[in-house]
């Protein structure tokens, strides 16, 4: 793809200052920016759905009953459940 700009005196002195003290060409000072801003937006995007996560873990915790341990004991407390329903020893 082709590019065309027009950057006014301030951008144009950032541009060729990059360009002059990495020594690279403005095609490779283009990539690196639009990587740079790529990489910042979706770091954005990923914060923000974390920020959604926990927001909706926070309103989630705390709603249930039971035992503590009962993920680490399901089998147990499944067994002693079916056991009491069907009254087994």
């Amino acid at each position: 793809m082709r590019i065309n700009a027009r950057l006014d005196d301030s951008y144009e002195d950032k541009f060729l200052y990059i360009q002059q003290s990495k020594k690279i060409n403005r095609t490779a000072i283009l990539k690196e920016a639009l990587d740079k801003y790529f990489s910042d937006e979706i770091k954005q995007k990923e914060q923000s759905a974390l920020r959604n996560n926990q927001q909706i873990l926070k309103v989630l915790s705390g709603i249930a009953t039971g035992p503590e341990d009962l993920s680490e004991n399901v089998k147990d407390y499944l067994t002693q459940s079916i056991e009491k329903k069907y009254d087994i020893d």
